[in-house]
């Protein structure tokens, strides 16, 4: 008679001493963040001259913030790669959000940047030129602050909505309060044809995870015949060894293919931070040797040549910065453009190669170098794309290269940031996973997810967000992976809960106007008090 209890009671100490190793991991792997970020800070400023407290202090408070919005993203987003596990018992809930956390962390470690720099393409270019200014500063705390309100809001009530979708909205709700501000004539706005491409994907691809899904599982009951499959798991029992090893598997793959796609939005915001507060010490990548830099050099001459095939005669500009500008945020190419572009990269070769070294550039001059790099690689991205002059093919190889050595030298991210987000993303995975994880696991279909189901939607998952992390598209985790769940029950003939569907469907419309509104408010109000 006392075996059932005395069985519950060593299942209970079981489940509280996982939570303790937990908890311990969580406060560890804090500890070690806290130190490791700290010393790479001190070491990265001690070189800076400033004469005042107040970067510091900004500093202090917006990196707080991006690491925050990265911490919640990873309790709202990641809660959607250990549902399948932890509902099919293949690993207890404690034990699967450190598994997920550990594979966060490492798909964070090898993301590639191209996602953080495709998202900020989307903020208008002088704020991104004058990030430290006080409109820089508004725009950086608006838009994390609406997307940490708006994903907060949504994992309170268990709706997996998407943060990257939200980050979209606040960045445009930013960039059309800037705009209003400021008149159509004295500010980019939003740049529409990337929002455009960001919203391609975004939009597709919960409908490629309902439809391939639910494909992936008619293609595995035909071709896989094992009942076991397809049934409704036994109570708080694990499945079949290999069937776990699979979801496990799956699990696994969500979690690093999140990391190396959603870690990278906040990767981008931070490098904009530092660039911001301390541009002396994050403007240039002073990894860059200076065998690179003489290449640098090199290559930029080799490019303002190229450039001046294609002027047409046109004589030099007068004030060659302001028309790279005005071309990057209008769009429109007028003749003084390439002339212009020829007289940055010339002044670029001469600056940099002066210096011996991009670590070398004088602290006076590495903001003013930054902006000009950043600015005649957009106007290169832009003139390639509209294909206007159509280069020669050996032209447009070394306006190419030029254009890798622009962004290598700009568009890096130093390890410790890479790092910080890593653990920020991995330890939110740790807490809060809860209310989501019931959404998924429960309340989308009209019946229990089965082993095929949970490995079916993982795997499209998993491959769906790989592909976009290739091609440095952002992808909802939460709307690819909750769809997929929604294609195998019809699929499967389980039937949705079509309540909870709606409910999903609702986030997913209002999460863009909501962050577009909660950003745009939030940027009106940080500039009207600043």
């Amino acid at each position: 008679m006392n075996q059932p209890a005395s069985s519950a009671q060593n299942n209970s100490a079981s489940v509280e001493r996982t939570r303790q190793v937990g908890y311990a991991v969580f406060l560890l792997v804090l500890a070690f963040g806290a130190g490791y970020i700290a010393t790479h800070l001190v070491a990265d400023l001690a070189p800076v001259r400033e004469g005042s407290l107040f970067p510091y202090l900004m500093l202090g408070a917006a990196l707080l913030i991006a690491l925050g919005f990265e911490f919640v993203n990873g309790f709202h987003d990641t809660a959607n790669a250990v549902a399948t596990v932890i509902y099919t018992h293949s690993l207890t809930p404690n034990v699967a959000v450190i598994w997920s956390g550990m594979w966060n962390f490492l798909g964070v470690m090898v993301s590639s940047g191209a996602v953080a720099f495709g998202i900020l393409q989307l903020l208008p270019v002088e704020l991104i030129l004058q990030v430290g200014s006080g409109a820089g500063f508004a725009m950086v705390f608006a838009l994390l602050i609406a997307a940490i309100m708006w994903n907060l809001a949504t994992w309170y009530f268990g709706l997996p909505s998407s943060s990257s979708h939200t980050l979209i909205g606040s960045i445009i709700g930013v960039g059309l309060m800037n705009q209003l501000m400021h008149g159509p004539s004295g500010t980019s706005g939003v740049d529409w044809g990337q929002a455009l491409g960001v919203g391609k994907s975004l939009l597709f691809s919960p409908i490629v995870g309902f439809l391939c899904a639910a494909l992936l599982l008619l293609a595995l009951k035909a071709l896989v015949r094992i009942p076991e499959l397809y049934q409704e798991p036994p109570k708080d029992q694990p499945p079949p060894f290999w069937i776990r090893c699979l979801l496990i598997l799956t699990c696994t793959g969500v979690s690093f293919a999140h990391g190396s796609n959603d870690g990278q939005k906040g990767m981008g915001l931070i490098m904009l931070i530092l660039i911001g507060t301390v541009p002396t010490a994050y403007a240039l990548n002073k990894a860059v040797t200076p065998t690179e830099t003489q290449t640098f050099v090199a290559v930029a001459n080799q490019a303002a040549a190229t450039f001046g095939k294609y002027t047409n005669g046109v004589a030099p500009s007068a004030n060659p910065r302001a028309d790279v500008e005005h071309y990057v945020q209008h769009r429109q190419l007028t003749p003084a453009v390439l002339p212009a572009v020829q007289q940055l990269s010339t002044s670029l070769a001469t600056a940099v190669g002066a210096s011996g070294s991009m670590a070398a550039v004088p602290q006076g001059d590495v903001d003013n170098v930054r902006n000009t790099m950043y600015l005649v690689s957009e106007a290169i991205r832009l003139i390639e794309k509209s294909g206007q002059p159509a280069f020669a093919a050996d032209d447009k190889l070394a306006i190419d290269n030029y254009r890798k050595q622009l962004d290598h030298a700009t568009k890096f991210i130093p390890t410790w940031v890479k790092v910080a987000v890593a653990i920020a993303l991995g330890l939110g995975t740790m807490v809060g996973w809860k209310r989501i994880v019931v959404t998924v696991g429960e309340k989308i279909g009209k019946q229990h997810l089965t082993y095929g189901q949970g490995a079916s939607a993982e795997l499209v998952a998993m491959l769906t967000i790989g592909a976009a992390d290739v091609y440095g598209l952002p992808v909802s985790t939460t709307h690819v992976l909750s769809s997929g769940v929604a294609g195998t029950m019809a699929a499967n003939g389980s039937g949705l809960q079509w309540s909870t569907v709606r409910s999903l469907v609702l986030a997913w419309v209002l999460t863009l106007p909501a962050s577009i509104v909660l950003a745009g408010g939030l940027y009106w109000l940080f500039r009207s008090v600043a």
